[in-house]
């Protein structure tokens, strides 16, 4: 009895079949020495760039809240974000400036990065993933404000469409206090208060 082999469908295959297909509606042949193992690192490499997905970012900062008797400006700055433009799945990458003022408890600053990190590795847009960073700090250490600004480039400026390689596009978050105008502009002076970076 000759065996038959099912041909996996869109939802029972798997990402490194995906994009085997993909490769060949690109009039590409993934047989060529050059992309034999090309649907298995792009899968690899997927699953890294939205491992966020996987991650609790409140539970990171749980992880790393200390009481402390401070009421002054934190801030964490030119931490590097790298994400994918969830309309074209295309990277945009820049930095991340985040500032809190406590209220009883500071978290650990290498998780203020983690942070930056969970939510930049989805899907995203810059907007979303501005106010999600602030909005998640406000939320575990209900601090007296947060304040976040993301400069970023965005490849799907860059490389198609209008092409414009030098545009940037900033964005910014204001809770609490940082909604004060004394305060927020505290804040942006200290922010760009360094050497020119690039973005």
């Amino acid at each position: 009895m000759k065996e038959t082999i099912e041909t996996p469908t869109l939802t029972s295959a798997s990402l490194d079949e995906l994009m085997h297909e993909v490769l060949i509606r690109l009039g590409e042949d993934p047989q060529r020495e050059g992309l034999l193992q090309t649907p298995q690192r792009y899968a690899k490499a997927l699953q890294d760039l939205t491992k966020g997905y996987r991650e609790d970012p409140e539970e990171i900062l749980h992880g790393a809240l200390f009481s402390v008797d401070y009421d002054e400006m934190v801030i964490v700055k030119d931490i590097e974000m790298f994400s994918l433009c969830e309309h074209h799945l295309l990277p945009f990458f820049g930095k991340v400036h985040v500032a809190y003022i406590p209220k009883g408890q500071v978290i650990g600053l290498s998780k203020v990065a983690r942070l930056v990190e969970v939510f930049a590795r989805r899907l995203q847009v810059q907007e979303r993933l501005t106010v999600q960073i602030a909005e998640t700090i406000q939320k575990v250490i209900q601090p007296l404000g947060v304040g976040v600004v993301v400069e970023a480039r965005h490849l799907c400026m860059m490389m198609r469409g209008v092409e414009k390689q030098h545009s940037s596009t900033v964005t910014s978050a204001m809770v609490g206090v940082f909604q004060k105008q004394n305060t927020r502009a505290e804040f942006l002076s200290l922010v760009r208060d360094r050497g020119h970076n690039g973005y």
